[in-house]
């Protein structure tokens, strides 16, 4: 049968629809159809999330767990996120794609890391994030434990303005979690609880960094731990002078501007090492 090309796509469309509706309509009660692919990302999108996971590895943020995610460039209502694995070991091949309830549309096998409801659950709140990285970097966990806020101590971590939030998951999870983001109702309390912040630390675990792009976060994720190591020596020294708010808002402007520049140098260092 043919389709004329005035009529095809509609037509198409609907028959794509009543196809779905179909497939849904003959699953067993309670079952899901798998998300619809947006398509093939671009090339130099997922080269940069394997080289995020490298850099992030080298940098000391994250080791064999941990992870950093992106949305999709075809679809804001899909993101991508390597297969549960060793971020070092990210290539190409173990990224997947999923819908924002962290569902995988292709998994092929492939498992998914349990914490991937941090990343599907901030993106629907925060439309204006594009990339997230949930890491538990050991400088900034201390900070996440104790009453001591995580301040920025100059102008690389004025990202942090009036400080970083702590999410505590008994207040969502009850006593006896396992201290892990391991379904969508987490997901959503810890979103709802970062707010509009791009850093929150979570107690007895790490932190999760949000930002307009891939190389910021990286960027945010890096300096985070640095700016912990540095507050912590800081405050063996006596009481410190951190960034007023008004000093940290101007230099987070200056500061975003620049960040190509380190993520050049750490994309070449991590990526010469595989």
């Amino acid at each position: 049968m043919s389709i004329c090309l005035c009529c095809g796509p509609a037509l198409l469309g609907r028959r794509g629809l009543l196809a779905a509706a179909v497939a849904a309509a003959a699953l067993p009660s309670g079952v899901r159809a798998a998300p619809v692919s947006a398509g093939p990302a671009e090339g130099t999108l997922l080269d940069d999330l394997v080289a995020a996971n490298r850099i992030l590895y080298d940098q000391g943020v994250v080791d064999g767990f941990g992870h950093v995610s992106v949305r999709h460039d075809k679809d804001p209502n899909r993101y991508l996120l390597a297969r549960s694995m060793a971020p070092v070991l990210v290539t190409r091949d173990d990224i997947m794609e999923y819908d924002l309830d962290s569902v995988p549309v292709d998994p092929r096998g492939r498992t998914s890391y349990l914490e991937r409801f941090i990343h599907g659950e901030l993106y629907k709140v925060r439309p204006d994030v594009i990339a997230i990285v949930h890491s538990h970097s050991p400088a900034v966990i201390p900070f996440a434990d104790t009453k001591v806020a995580l301040r920025p101590m100059n102008h690389m971590s004025s990202f942090l303005g009036t400080g970083a939030p702590v999410f505590d998951i008994r207040d969502a999870g009850g006593p006896a979690t396992d201290m892990l983001i391991r379904n969508p109702s987490l997901g959503h309390a810890l979103a709802e609880a970062m707010g509009d912040h791009p850093v929150m630390l979570m107690r007895g675990h790490g932190s999760v960094a949000a930002a307009q792009s891939l190389h910021h976060v990286v960027y945010r994720a890096v300096y985070t731990e640095v700016n912990a190591r540095m507050e912590a020596e800081a405050l063996r020294l006596g009481p410190v002078t951190f960034l007023s708010p008004e000093e940290a808002a101007a230099a987070s402007k200056t500061v975003d501007t620049l960040v190509e520049r380190p993520w050049a140098m750490w994309k070449q260092h991590a990526m010469g090492k595989s």
